[in-house]
């Protein structure tokens, strides 16, 4: 397999399809493709992106190829056995798998307004009712998958899930711009932030050569 990843100082939904490649516990070769750089217009029109039309992450297993971060997700659970990502519970399964679809379609404020960026922190940053309402939202459905289904660990379904990969991108903007979060949630946020995954992504994003400025600029 390969997996074709953006810049991994901005790119969440990359971030997503790596955490999942990783959780399937198959050998994957990476590919980082920076987005938005000079030929950037030719480089997706290329053979291994042309199908995705340039988005990224893209899963290429044989002949196969598989873009879209919640679809890689399945293509990979229906690979290794779908327990590796689904909680074998019914009721929280369910409960996971309308979290993990929420945020893939949703959240769209806090999204648009915090890009991802791994390599700054904000403070007293101003946010918007909008983003506040996602905010607000997001931690409604941690906080209920934690009370009911959590026990058994840190994460938000106790062990690492889909759920967990979904929401990794959105605890690294909580902790980019500052967010102040409920005690239950800043563990939560600590949990993702150590996990040995996310220091090799952070660690790999803070030697990238690669700038994209109007992320950069996004809160000044």
């Amino acid at each position: 397999m390969k997996l074709i990843i953006g810049n991994k100082a901005y790119s969440s939904w990359s971030l997503r399809g790596w955490l999942a490649a990783k959780q399937s516990g198959l050998h994957f070769d990476e590919i980082i493709v920076p987005l938005f750089a000079d030929g950037w217009e030719e480089r997706k029109r290329e053979d291994d992106l042309a199908p995705s039309s340039g988005k990224v992450p893209t899963l290429w297993d044989g002949e196969a190829v598989i873009w879209d971060s919640l679809a890689i997700i399945d293509y990979l659970a229906d690979k290794v056995g779908r327990d590796r990502f689904w909680p074998k519970d019914e009721v929280a399964r369910g409960m996971a798998r309308s979290m993990t679809a929420e945020m893939h379609a949703g959240y769209t404020a806090l999204r648009r307004e915090f890009p991802m960026n791994t390599r700054k922190t904000f403070h007293d940053v101003t946010i918007s009712e909008e983003t506040r309402k996602d905010a607000v939202r997001i931690l409604q459905t941690w906080a209920e998958a934690r009370s009911r289904f959590g026990k058994d660990g840190p994460y938000l379904f106790g062990t690492f899930s889909a759920a967990d990969i979904m929401f990794a991108p959105v605890v690294t903007r909580f902790v980019t711009y500052g967010f102040t979060l409920p005690g239950f949630a800043e563990s939560y946020a600590e949990t993702i932030m150590a996990h040995p995954w996310m220091e090799e992504w952070y660690a790999a994003a803070a030697e990238e050569p690669w700038t994209i400025q109007r992320i950069e600029d996004a809160v000044t």
